[in-house]
């Protein structure tokens, strides 16, 4: 990640746990690209016959991350 998004994801961050929508609706699409990044990067260097994809994982972690903390993220509970 570079400098920049790192410090625009802390700010977003700090604004939506402040309760700000926006922020929120800007976040989220930065967090997922960039654990998409993260994945196909780490499933690059695996084993070639896997059948995880980027997206799958991406979305299992995204989703166990919400039930466990929900307050932090100050999204609320998945619906």
């Amino acid at each position: 990640m570079c400098p920049d998004s790192s410090s625009q994801i802390t700010r977003l961050l700090a604004e939506c746990g402040q309760g700000d929508q926006a922020a929120r609706d800007a976040l989220l699409p930065l967090i997922y690209n960039e654990l998409r990044r993260i994945a196909r990067q780490h499933l690059g260097r695996g084993r070639p016959d896997h059948t995880l994809q980027s997206a799958a994982l991406v979305n299992e972690a995204y989703l166990r991350l919400l039930r466990k903390e929900p307050s932090w993220w100050g999204f609320g509970r998945p619906r």
